[in-house]
């Protein structure tokens, strides 16, 4: 069983949702984010999304550009991003890391030679944000061959034929993207989102995490009622942003939040 499947068997069994931060690798510098990622950990997330940077993130909102401009700025790529969590992985064992990207830096590596790559970092899971499921036949077999889950992207507007066509080739989970337009964007509206869910749940078997427009311990309670769990990103990034002259005090601030949004999430059913 891979570690996202055990993650979320293991919460599931004790009633509880994943929490699951994003964050992009090398932001506001590469030596930050390993020690942020253990940091996230004991502020208890149960799944790493590591955002890979690129310079046309046009799913991503004003917040995460930003970042990836701040990463790009000292090198990192999609390569150094595999290091990252492979630094990681050293002295933690058990907490999956997703790489979350853009098709493009994977299509320049090839996808053999980053099915290795990533299977060599010890990668858990793959989200590659542009990469639709009728053209992720080749990535999507490569990938599951070296035991990496393929994570597709859910819209408000998807249909009951992609939601299946995703089921079949994806694994892991499912990615929910409750907003329409970008990262950060607007405010989610719980009922639009359960709705939906229903509609999801009734065509997959994965669990769903749910994003786009979580903020805060509250908003990530509501949501944790709705799916298998929840993904913040932009919240986080913000924190780095306002703190680029103390990344210390923005691991703090960002520890502070995920710890929040952890409580509350565990209060859901209790």
């Amino acid at each position: 069983m891979s570690r996202l499947a055990t993650t979320f068997t293991e919460l599931e069994k004790t009633g509880r949702k994943a929490l699951i931060p994003f964050i992009t690798a090398g932001d506001p510098h590469p030596e930050f984010t390993v020690p942020m990622m253990h940091a996230m950990v004991e502020a208890g997330v149960n799944v790493i999304e590591l955002g890979v940077p690129f310079s046309d993130p046009m799913a991503d909102g004003p917040v995460i550009q930003r970042a990836s401009e701040r990463a790009l700025a000292h090198k990192m790529s999609l390569r150094k991003t595999l290091a990252v969590a492979a630094e990681f992985r050293k002295t933690n064992q058990t907490t999956p890391v997703v790489i979350m990207g853009y098709l493009n830096p994977i299509e320049a590596m090839g996808y053999e030679a980053f099915a290795n790559a990533a299977q060599a970092a010890d990668i858990d899971g793959v989200l590659t944000v542009d990469l639709p499921p009728e053209e992720a036949a080749e990535c999507t077999a490569l990938l599951k061959a070296r035991g990496i889950d393929p994570i597709f992207l859910l819209a408000p507007n998807s249909t009951d034929e992609r939601i299946e066509k995703m089921n079949t080739l994806g694994s892991g989970y499912l990615y929910y993207v409750s907003l329409k337009g970008v990262t950060g964007a607007g405010h989610l509206n719980t009922a639009d989102v359960e709705q939906k869910l229903h509609q999801i749940k009734a065509r997959t078997n994965l669990p769903v995490g749910i994003g786009f427009g979580v903020k805060d311990a509250d908003m990530a309670k509501a949501v944790a009622a709705l799916g298998d769990g929840v993904v913040v990103g932009s919240a986080l990034i913000s924190k780095v942003e306002a703190n680029l002259d103390n990344p210390e005090r923005a691991k703090q601030e960002i520890c502070e939040l995920l710890s929040a949004m952890r409580l509350a999430m565990d209060s859901v059913g209790a």
